[in-house]
């Protein structure tokens, strides 16, 4: 097998025109359409769907390894393709696996449809496994989605919005449902999202008043809680891998500019750069040390979806772990990155002070820091007795 070439899907001209505009959108506060016209035009929305609907015909493991590429030019564009690329890594989980109901996903992504994330709810730490949202039953099959979903990226530009909700009323009830709305007039999008960082997903509040899911997009009806059932697994596989591959992205950018700027800058006490002064070599180590654990770790992950291997229990303490190291090393390596590239850093038209923005939205994902260490604990300890 050829090695894997991540500029066939994300050529470098294409990559130093997103980095180009990342800061006007973030100065802006507004949506890069300009990155999501020439992605879907390299077919990258696509690259998860199989190569016989018609997209790229890419593994997860490769994918994660795009994203982190994507991120080094604009983390906020990565972070915002990594919602519609979690629904297609969703249905390719469920293709992999002989599970029918998202082929409308993959052909969907093909066509240049764009498929938001609205899972996420304020005050709900049950996450995937509960909903404030109502979903109630239609008697064609359909439901209709009541609530309010954060953190909805690509809010100005999706066309399909996967949901969850919870059926309080059916006889088999309670049942969280898993589906797919369309834009319509029930669907209503806050002009909202003024933000430390991350500015450009322009991941706005949605308000949902009776939106239709079509029998046809009602994807699973699920008992609430811990659940086994290939939507739970399939989106929190895919979710904790892409948004680790986004911020080692970030990590990975900030190292580059930290070389760059100790090769360059020069001490007026030694007349040498500052490639030369030991403490800088010492925070440059530092930071090489934390980034090189996480892009194996990644790929040895994806790779495991992707070929169905089967961890048991363990998956999702090796899933949010993996979510939240990346995390936690990438923040590490920016602050690094700040001393090391000086006082300029601090200003906001530096890319540095940009990433150190970006960076910190890591914490305010599935998994948090918080769910991370309890799924740890109950893996190795057991869960808490009572």
């Amino acid at each position: 097998m050829s090695a894997f070439d991540p500029t066939e899907h994300l050529p470098d001209d294409l990559l130093e025109r997103i980095r180009e505009r990342a800061p006007i959108h973030d100065r802006e506060n507004t949506f890069p359409q300009q990155d999501l016209d020439e992605l879907h035009e390299a077919g990258y929305l696509a690259i998860l769907v199989p190569a016989d609907r018609g997209g790229a015909g890419l593994g997860l493991e490769q994918a994660a390894l795009l994203q982190q590429r994507l991120a080094t030019a604009s983390p906020a564009t990565a972070l915002a393709v990594n919602m519609h690329l979690v629904w297609t890594g969703v249905a390719k989980v469920f293709g992999d696996r002989g599970v029918p109901g998202l082929e409308f996903v993959q052909d969907g992504a093909v066509a240049g449809e764009v498929f938001a994330f609205g899972i996420s709810e304020g005050g709900n730490d049950l996450v995937l496994f509960g909903s404030d949202t109502d979903a109630v039953p239609q008697p064609d099959g359909g439901y209709a989605f009541t609530g309010t979903k954060i953190f909805t990226s690509l809010a100005p530009v999706w066309t399909r919005l996967g949901l969850h909700g919870l059926d309080t009323t059916s006889a088999d009830a309670p049942k969280l449902v898993f589906a797919f709305v369309d834009r319509t007039d029930a669907v209503v999008t806050s002009d909202d999202w003024d933000t430390l960082g991350m500015r450009g997903t322009q991941s706005r509040t949605t308000r949902l008043n009776g939106a239709i899911a079509a029998p046809e997009h009602v994807v699973r009806r699920i008992d609430p809680g811990p659940n086994p059932d290939p939507i739970v697994f399939g989106i929190f596989s895919v979710f904790e891998i892409l948004l680790a591959s986004v911020y080692t992205g970030i990590a990975r950018r900030a190292l580059d500019l930290s070389v760059s700027a100790a090769q360059t800058r020069r001490s007026k006490k030694t007349g040498t750069t500052y490639s030369q002064d030991p403490d800088i070599r010492w925070r440059i180590a530092d930071m090489a040390l934390a980034y090189d654990a996480l892009p194996p770790q990644i790929a040895a992950l994806a790779r495991d979806v992707d070929q169905s291997a089967d961890h048991g229990a363990r998956w999702f303490t090796l899933l949010s772990g993996v979510k939240h190291r990346a995390v936690t090393m990438a923040k590490h390596v920016v602050d690094q990155a700040m001393l090391v590239s000086g006082g300029g850093s601090y200003f906001t038209g530096n890319e540095l002070s940009r990433l150190y923005r970006d960076v910190l939205a890591g914490m305010f994902h599935p998994s948090d820091p918080e769910s991370a260490h309890a799924t740890a604990a109950s893996a190795w300890l057991g869960p808490l007795e009572g």
